[in-house]
């Protein structure tokens, strides 16, 4: 379980949750863009089981720490998880994949060289 403060409060959340709320957070920012986010939480104070809107972008100031929540259950949620990463995924800088060109191949070009000789 970990623990997100955010905006002088405090909320419990799962770990997947958390992790994935701030690398999507941290895309946001990359593109100076923002965007609210419903997350499942509980609050430390009386256990009660809640939903907030985070909203995130450029100057979100999240942080989250593991903690030992005793008596509570790990907050899931597979849906929202796979949601911000993919949207994290869909923000994430394009990197050009190499590949061997047909002059780099050890194939033979099909021209004999002797010909000209």
């Amino acid at each position: 379980m970990r623990r997100i403060y955010y905006a002088g409060d405090r909320f419990l959340t799962g770990t997947a949750i958390a992790e994935a709320l701030v690398a999507y957070a941290a895309a946001l920012a990359r593109h100076d863009a923002a965007e609210a986010v419903e997350v499942p939480i509980r609050h430390e104070e009386n256990g009660r089981p809640g939903v907030v809107s985070f909203l995130v972008g450029p100057a979100s100031q999240i942080v989250t720490e593991e903690v030992q929540a005793h008596g509570y259950d790990e907050i899931r949620d597979d849906a929202l998880v796979e949601h911000l990463r993919a949207r994290t995924k869909a923000l994430a800088p394009i990197h050009p994949i190499a590949t061997t060109s047909a002059r780099d191949q050890d194939d033979p070009v099909g021209y004999d060289w002797t010909d000209e000789v």
